[in-house]
């Protein structure tokens, strides 16, 4: 029995380690106010910290986008990349960098987390004005489609953030108003809405959490944040601040006043205290996870389906339901310019179940999918995203 211990140690570490490399905070220090720290890996699991990948000591070399070279920031100000009042994070699965935005600047930061390398995406999209608390931006995740997206806290500008062609643009997709049934609960109320973090499900809707607790579900379609409901089982004046999906598709919490972490069930909003460092400062959590990617990926699919979007394990499986047609079936990849980067065909036979395909070469990314007849009609396109 003891043979045994070993190597199931060894699984679970390995387990907790591959969680804890794609689930990040942003900390401070032990202050009254915003005063940003470092960059840190964190375990959702065991509710502990990790590697430090970059801190307000760091010395980096920004790279400007538009000014196409490196360049020299006045650490003093609110517009660098170590600027103490931040509180804004994403992390971009496909290209393995961070995304984050100081409260008090419209600037945008890609930090790739192994090299330190900083690029600076100078913007006149962001309306941030460093006296307005209403604009500042709080909220950042990354969504299904593999965008990023941010919001201010007032709702008055919803970002998305894209890479295209090796270079980063910025979209206001417009303002995010209350669903007439909110109430008193509104999102665009101080007191009720403000601060707080966002995540997305496998739909590309949004979750955002405010700093009391409170819960909205916003539709990019319809610019709409419905309130969902107030998260049960945390502490009467725990600050939400951060929050990220793990691994189960739950969503953890943490504040920036030095209290524990929880993980919370998004059907119940019922909250479960993690074990681990209760003394972090966290502003932000982001995380690759997506509220119930696991569930949505493998139901409700129509005669055909491509599953997962999200890859991170070098297949995906296609599902074919008992109307679509039988013979040989062509399945080609293009990348996000349209060029063609795999091809396959494969026959599907009645009673088979779903085919596998496994994606050999391809890098990081995101990519378009097409199932043809052997004609080279079309019968299904859907966007993958490959995390690793």
């Amino acid at each position: 029995m003891k043979k045994l211990l070993f190597p199931l140690f060894l699984v679970l570490l390995g387990v907790n380690a591959h969680a804890q490399q794609d689930f990040f905070a942003i900390t401070g220090k032990n202050t009254q106010s915003i005063d940003f720290k470092d960059f840190r890996v964190i375990n959702p699991t065991t509710g502990t910290s990790g590697a430090k990948i970059f801190t307000a000591e760091s010395s980096p070399k920004i790279f400007s986008q538009s000014g196409r070279g490196i360049i020299s920031e006045n650490r003093n100000s609110y517009n660098n990349s170590q600027a103490v009042t931040m509180a804004a994070l994403a992390y971009d699965p496909a290209n393995n960098h961070l995304i984050y935005m100081p409260m008090f600047s419209s600037n945008i930061y890609v930090l790739n987390p192994h090299t330190g390398a900083i690029i600076l995406v100078e913007n006149t999209v962001a309306k941030v004005s460093s006296c307005d608390i209403n604009s500042h931006i709080t909220r950042m995740a990354s969504g299904y489609d593999g965008n990023i997206y941010a919001v201010n806290n007032a709702g008055t500008q919803l970002l998305q953030i894209s890479k295209e062609g090796g270079q980063y643009t910025v979209n206001d997709l417009g303002i995010i108003k209350d669903d007439p049934s909110n109430g008193r609960n509104s999102f665009t109320a101080m007191e009720t809405g403000f601060g707080g973090d966002m995540v997305a499900d496998s739909h590309n809707n949004f979750y955002i959490f405010s700093a009391s607790g409170n819960v909205f579900k916003v539709s990019t379609k319809e610019l709409k944040a419905r309130f969902v409901g107030k998260i049960k089982g945390i502490p009467e004046h725990y600050s939400v601040n951060g929050a990220a999906v793990n691994e189960g598709g739950k969503v953890v919490v943490a504040s920036a006043k030095g209290a524990p972490m929880y993980e919370v069930d998004m059907g119940s909003l019922q909250a479960t205290k993690l074990p681990g460092e209760e003394g972090l400062h966290i502003y932000d959590l982001a995380s690759k996870y997506f509220v119930n990617d696991r569930i949505s990926s493998s139901v409700a699919m129509t005669d055909f389906d491509i599953y997962p979007t999200k890859v991170d394990e070098k297949y995906i499986n296609v599902h074919m339901g008992k109307k679509s047609v039988k013979g040989s079936i062509k399945l080609n990849i293009y990348d996000m310019a349209g060029k063609n980067v795999m091809n396959d065909s494969f026959t599907i036979k009645e009673g088979a179940g779903d085919q596998k395909v496994f994606l050999r070469h391809l890098v990081s990314g995101a990519y378009i999918v097409n199932i043809m007849e052997e004609s080279g009609k079309i019968l299904f396109s859907k966007k993958i995203i490959i995390t690793e």
